[in-house]
């Protein structure tokens, strides 16, 4: 397969996997369905698809409705009901903890009659912060940057959240009790576990204040006093747990996964085959060190390479770590790449791609790169040592210089990250 080809291929597959997940599309069956109440219809929504989300509401249900929401900086859309904030991500800043003070306080005080209609979808755990009581904004922004150094997978980030928050991990729908309480998400997440998903802000949470102290002992992570105070209050039982599965408060609050990786990925798999290119699918979820992972799907694109025959896709989803030693800019599918081309070693018919779905690979305004069969060589004319850039977390620098990053710009939805090796030998 001739190198153009396959870039292009590679690039069908990813915008296949996006088209999936636009809100527009995703939400308009739901929207159909969806009855007016006798009362008030409130939208409120976070995370990087929610403004997206609302637009659709906005543009596909004609019955009255109000609402805030708030976004990632520049994925913002322009509604006329729903109010439209944008704010921080991934580290937090004032505007997002108004924008989230402001929800807190228009979800209270509703009727068993009105309806609140939830949009939340990835980041919305850095758009949505309201610190609890005795916390700052600052305490959490310097956990929030400690955690993302520290290689803690977002299970783990999200359980520190959900404790030093006011608004999350189920606290927001006990607030805008007795109204009915109506969630749609956009996952992000492995399992698509919807207690993780912007860390849960109507969902019931499995988590505790010990997990949450366990996550930062763990990571050695050392907490502002406060935040160290309030973790440890908790646990000892002296502040008020998150809402727990069973929770009878919670019993009016419904739940429905509108977009997926799973089905994104599907969706490439169709255009995939479309092609004539056979397809392995390793699955939505998974996790662990960025460039452990590369390595081991090089390994097995060699492997696929040497046995020959039909071109083969292998697709993955999930959301990796990197653990940040050195002094580059981070970002796992960068990483994940870098490592993926070094284990290659140049190998004839392997070319990847990688990218974050929702268009930034971790503080970048980069979703990701490709890798091609020349990769390496480049880079060694070029004066550019692969292993050592990697060794420096720096896989954006990498790929800049060749040339080879992948900018999509805000593609309002995420459902993480999404990864494809093709091998046509």
């Amino acid at each position: 397969m001739k190198d153009a080809d396959a870039r292009a291929l590679l690039r069908a597959l990813f915008d296949a996997a996006l088209a999936a997940a636009r809100p527009a599309t995703c939400l308009a069956p739901y929207i159909a369905k969806l009855q007016p109440p006798k009362g008030r219809t409130i939208v409120i929504g976070a995370g990087k698809a929610s403004a997206a989300m609302a637009r659709a509401v906005e543009d596909q249900w004609p019955h009255p409705l109000e609402g805030l929401v708030v976004t990632r900086y520049g994925y913002g859309e322009t509604c006329k009901r729903i109010e439209i904030v944008e704010a921080a991500h991934p580290v937090p800043d004032d505007k997002g903890r108004q924008a989230a003070g402001r929800i807190f306080e228009r979800v209270q005080g509703l009727s068993a009659d009105d309806l609140l209609l939830c949009l939340i979808s990835g980041g919305a755990s850095a758009l949505l912060s309201l610190p609890a009581e005795g916390l700052t904004l600052s305490d959490k922004q310097n956990v929030n940057r400690a955690l993302l150094k520290s290689g803690a997978n977002i299970v783990e980030m999200n359980t520190v959240r959900k404790h030093l928050s006011a608004i999350k991990g189920g606290r927001l729908a006990i607030a805008a009790q007795p109204a009915r309480v109506l969630s749609w998400l956009i996952s992000d997440v492995p399992n698509d576990d919807p207690g993780v998903i912007g860390s849960g802000p109507t969902v019931a949470d499995k988590t505790t204040f010990a997990d949450a102290l366990a996550v930062l002992a763990k990571y050695r992570i050392d907490p502002p006093a406060p935040v160290l105070k309030h973790l440890q209050d908790g646990a000892a039982g002296r502040i008020e747990e998150t809402p727990k599965p069973g929770d009878r408060r919670l019993n009016d609050v419904e739940t429905i996964m509108v977009a997926t990786p799973q089905r994104s990925l599907d969706a490439a798999a169709a255009v995939a085959k479309a092609h004539g290119v056979d397809v392995v699918m390793l699955g939505d979820n998974l996790e662990g060190e960025a460039r452990e992972l590369g390595a081991a799907h090089a390994r097995l694109a060699i492997d696929t390479a040497q046995r020959g025959g039909k071109p083969v896709a292998i697709l993955s989803g999930g959301e990796t770590t990197v653990t940040v030693r050195g002094k580059g800019r981070g970002g796992r599918n960068v990483e994940y790449l870098l490592a993926q081309a070094i284990a290659a070693g140049g190998t004839p018919g392997i070319w990847g791609l990688s990218a974050d779905t929702d268009g930034v690979d971790g503080a970048e305004d980069i979703a990701g790169a490709v890798f091609t069969p020349d990769t390496l060589a480049r880079a060694r004319a070029g004066g550019c040592d692969p292993q050592a850039l990697l060794d420096d977390n720096d896989g954006h620098g990498f790929f800049e210089r060749l040339g080879d990053s992948l900018i999509t710009g805000p593609t309002r939805t995420n459902v993480n990250d999404f990864r494809v090796t093709l091998i046509a030998p």
